[in-house]
């Protein structure tokens, strides 16, 4: 979730990313996941591979785009995280980190461009 917004904006964000997925034919396995790291956003399964997905949501017209706010640091916490997730869950599967973009549009309409595979 983004700073400045409320969390309900953020859960509203993952819930549209959620079905955003299902609608891809993914299997969303976990929603807020947390650990001593830190939190994991949505966990989804498309295929064999299990994606863990950063949500980030901002008004449309924003300065920066909602992937900007996953800088270096936020990849770290989420690479541990995420090792934590699959270490108690799915140790053998394969992971991408994928980053589902929401835009809040004026009408109150939401707005995903997911990127897959944003970082390694």
């Amino acid at each position: 979730m983004s700073r400045g917004l409320p969390r309900q904006s953020g859960n509203r964000g993952e819930d549209a990313a959620a079905a955003y997925l299902q609608g891809r034919g993914c299997e969303i396995l976990d929603r807020q996941w947390r650990c001593r790291c830190g939190e994991l956003d949505l966990v989804a399964r498309e295929g064999d591979v299990i994606c863990f997905v950063e949500v980030k949501l901002r008004k449309a017209g924003s300065r920066i785009l909602p992937r900007e706010a996953v800088d270096r640091r936020k990849q770290e916490k989420l690479r541990k995280t995420a090792a934590l997730w699959l270490a108690a869950k799915a140790p053998e599967a394969p992971a991408r980190f994928d980053v589902a973009e929401v835009f809040a549009l004026p009408d109150g309409e939401l707005r995903i461009d997911y990127l897959p595979d944003a970082f390694q």
